[in-house]
C-alpha cells in the first residue's frame, strides 16, 4: 500500500488512548476519519488537524451504528485500518445491574457490532490489506471480582477476535489481520474513579507501543513487560486459589 494513501477510522477517538493514536496516525500522514459520541468534541479536534479528514457521531450501543460507520468510512474516503478504542468499566463490588449491562452492551455487543460491519467492509474490498485492531485488556486474562462485567467482556473481546482470526483462515481470507491489543492500567478518564491503580502508564506511552505493533503485524500485544510478567503469573494461580484471592 502507499503510505500516503492509507486511511484510518478510529471509534472512540475524543479521548485517551484512541485520541492519542489519532495524533501519532496524522504525524505520518494518515487520512484519518474519527468518531465518537460527543459532536462538539470531534470537531473541535478536526479544526485542529488537517489530516482528520472525517467525523461521525456515533454511539456503538446504537442499532444505527454501524450504519453511521459506513457513511464515516465513505466520507473518508475508504479504510485500511479500523482501531476500536470504545469500552468502559466500572469497579462494582456491589454487583449494580444497570453498571453490569452497559458495561457488557458497550465493550461485547457495541464491538461485535462495529468490528463486524468493518469485517464486512473488508470483505467487499479484497483488493486492499485491512486492519482490525481492538483494545481489550490483561482484565480478560482472569475473572476480577471488583469488576465482573468488565473483566468478562475484555475476555470476549480477545476469544472474539481469535474466533475471526480462525474464521479467515477456514474461509482462505487472506487480506484481514486482527490486532488484539491488551493494556494495563492507562491513565485515562476510565479510571478516574478515586481509585489508586498500580503501574500506570501513560495513554500517549500505549499509543505509540500500539502504533508498532500496527506496523510490525503483531497479532496479540500485552503492554507492557511488566504486565507481561504479572499476567504469566495470574496464569499459574489455579482458579481454587485465584476465587480466594482478597483484590
Amino acid at each position: 500500500m502507499n503510505k500516503e494513501s492509507l486511511k484510518a477510522i478510529v471509534v472512540g477517538a475524543t479521548s485517551g488512548i484512541g485520541k492519542e493514536l489519532v495524533n501519532i496516525l496524522t504525524k505520518e500522514g494518515w487520512e484519518v476519519g474519527i468518531a465518537g459520541r460527543r459532536e462538539e468534541e470531534l470537531q473541535k479536534m478536526q479544526s485542529k488537524n488537517l489530516n482528520i479528514v472525517a467525523t461521525e457521531s456515533i454511539d456503538i450501543t446504537h442499532s444505527d451504528a454501524g450504519n453511521k460507520l459506513i457513511k464515516l468510512i465513505s466520507k473518508t474516503g475508504g479504510m485500511d485500518l479500523y482501531f476500536h478504542s470504545s469500552g468502559i468499566g466500572y469497579q462494582n463490588r456491589t454487583l449494580d445491574i444497570d453498571k453490569e449491562l452497559i458495561t457488557i452492551e458497550t465493550n461485547a455487543l457495541g464491538m461485535v457490532r462495529m468490528v463486524d460491519t468493518a469485517f464486512h467492509y473488508f470483505i467487499r474490498h479484497p483488493e486492499k490489506d485491512g486492519i482490525i485492531s481492538v483494545i481489550s485488556s490483561i482484565a480478560g486474562t482472569k475473572g476480577l471480582g471488583p469488576a465482573p462485567s468488565y473483566s468478562s467482556s475484555k475476555r470476549f473481546v480477545s476469544h472474539y477476535l481469535e474466533s475471526l482470526t480462525h474464521l479467515c483462515h477456514i474461509r482462505k481470507i487472506k487480506h484481514i489481520k486482527f490486532i488484539d491489543i491488551r493494556p494495563g492500567f492507562v491513565n485515562t478518564p476510565l479510571i478516574n474513579d478515586g481509585t489508586k491503580y498500580p503501574m500506570q502508564m501513560s495513554a500517549l506511552y500505549v499509543a505509540n507501543k500500539i502504533h508498532k505493533a500496527i506496523k510490525n503485524g503483531k497479532s496479540i500485544v500485552t503492554i507492557n513487560w511488566k504486565y507481561r510478567v504479572l499476567v504469566f503469573l495470574w496464569r499459574l494461580i489455579p482458579r481454587c486459589l485465584w476465587v480466594r484471592i482478597k483484590l
